[in-house]
């Protein structure tokens, strides 16, 4: 009798976990790759479509990403040091806390790009379009500060800041 009282029991433990498996298997839903699990260091990527893509902590040290189209993707906590982001897309990016030392964003459409606590250091913005661009709290150089306070203008989308207030443009 005590035998098969343990029998029993044992049976409705292993339904028990046998329910639980089934049911955690059942109820799984898979993870999103995240494309940041990509390291483009020293990539050719020119041209290539990232647009509206999670590259959060993504790596592109010294990629060419010349004429590539990132409009609208998340680019924050990355490294874009040594960059090469001729004539790139960047409409709508978000680079909050990324370092890109050393970059060239010249003649880019940065239109409503966050670049809020960036670091950005010996990094070029000539000819960029930066119309709503957010530099709120980013590390610029002075110079480069300068003049793109000669043709800042416009307001973030999504933090509301002005592109001159970010960027401390005298008025």
């Amino acid at each position: 009798m005590l035998l098969s009282q343990f029998k029993q029991r044992l049976l409705n433990v292993l339904l028990i976990i046998a329910i639980a498996i089934a049911w955690v298997l059942l109820s799984a839903t898979p993870a999103n790759a995240q494309d940041s699990a990509v390291n483009y260091t020293y990539s050719e990527i020119r041209g290539e479509d990232f647009s509206h893509k999670n590259l959060v902590g993504g790596v592109f040290a010294a990629a060419d990403a010349r004429g590539a189209n990132f409009e609208g993707s998340d680019v924050s906590n990355s490294i874009l040091t040594k960059g090469i982001f001729i004539n790139t897309n960047l409409k709508d990016a978000n680079f909050t806390s990324s370092l890109m030392d050393r970059v060239s964003f010249e003649n880019s459409d940065l239109t409503n790009a966050i670049f809020q606590d960036a670091v950005a250091t010996s990094t070029n913005f000539e000819g960029a379009e930066i119309t709503g661009a957010d530099f709120s709290n980013a590390i610029l150089d002075r110079y480069q500060i300068y003049l793109m306070c000669q043709r800042a203008e416009g307001t973030n989308p999504t933090t509301g800041v002005p592109t001159r207030y970010s960027l401390g443009c005298r008025d």
